[in-house]
């Protein structure tokens, strides 16, 4: 690891370090992590040691083939949608998208599903994770709003409608110890087939044209930088170590450790709103 990445304490002013960082640098791969969102209410997955807070999500496969797992998922994911479809994009959101505007060299590239840098008027934003604001069926390609879907939801199970629960980093919530049996699970509006929100679940692979996007523009770039990623995830860690065997300067704004610490050549643990906000303008 470079020595700055090691030596800077945390309270060292990093706006002003990561402003110079980034100041000979034309063309800045983003790759964004849950930790940028979580000032919009939408949790961490991991601590700051970069182990789970929670049980894993939904495996694809028990999704597909288990039909009381798949009744589970969507109960959870009933209660939990709409605190997570009032999170609104937060300072470091809106920063970034206006660097972008400014710039529009950069690429930005997100392992979120929660679509807040859209909607922070960020562009050709590289979902990497997909959007969990939309539900393709698995047989046909159907594609329909999530927010459709949960009206459909609703007049289907009543009872659930005023349940109470935590929520979680995925846009569900915390339910254990009930009948999920007893959920009804929507079906394709179109062939009665079986959906899913259009997000990479644990066993998937991310699609090859999204990696292949983000491949592109890393070979574009002249420096990354990780924001709010612990990179404990393959999917977001091959980018680091790919930018790294190029040659190219990795930084990383993240509280706590990340899977990239030991090639990094700048680490920043500092909020990470505030310190885009400052440090982009």
């Amino acid at each position: 690891m470079n020595t700055d990445a090691s030596a800077l304490p945390i309270d060292t002013d990093a706006a002003q370090v990561l402003r110079e960082w980034l100041r000979p640098h034309r063309r800045v791969f983003v790759l964004t992590g849950a930790g940028i969102s979580t000032d919009s209410g939408i949790p961490h997955y991991r601590d700051e040691s970069g182990a789970w807070q929670r049980k894993p999500p939904i495996d694809f496969r028990a999704f597909v083939g288990d039909a009381r797992a798949r009744a589970r998922y969507w109960a959870r994911s009933f209660v939990g949608w709409p605190g997570f479809a009032s999170a609104r994009p937060n300072a470091g959101h809106t920063a970034l998208a206006r660097w972008q505007q400014r710039d529009d060299a950069h690429t930005l590239v997100t392992q979120n599903v929660d679509g807040l840098h859209a909607r922070a008027g960020s562009r050709d934003v590289v979902d990497l994770h997909g959007r969990l604001d939309e539900v393709v069926c698995l047989d046909c390609g159907a594609r329909r709003a999530r927010e459709c879907l949960q009206a459909e939801l609703a007049q289907r199970n009543p009872d659930w409608r005023d349940l109470g629960a935590a929520a979680l980093p995925d846009g569900d919530a915390d339910l254990e110890g009930l009948a999920f049996e007893r959920f009804a699970t929507p079906v394709c509006e179109h062939c009665g087939g079986l959906i899913k929100p259009d997000v990479v679940f644990f066993g998937e692979n991310v699609p090859r044209a999204r990696v292949a996007a983000a491949q592109q523009a890393l070979a574009q770039a002249d420096a990354m930088l990780v924001v709010g990623s612990s990179l404990m995830v393959y999917s977001g860690f091959r980018f680091a170590r790919a930018a790294r065997e190029a040659g190219l300067p990795l930084a990383l704004l993240n509280r706590g450790v990340t899977r990239a610490d030991d090639i990094a050549t700048l680490k920043l643990q500092a909020d990470c709103g505030a310190t885009l906000q400052a440090a982009l303008g």
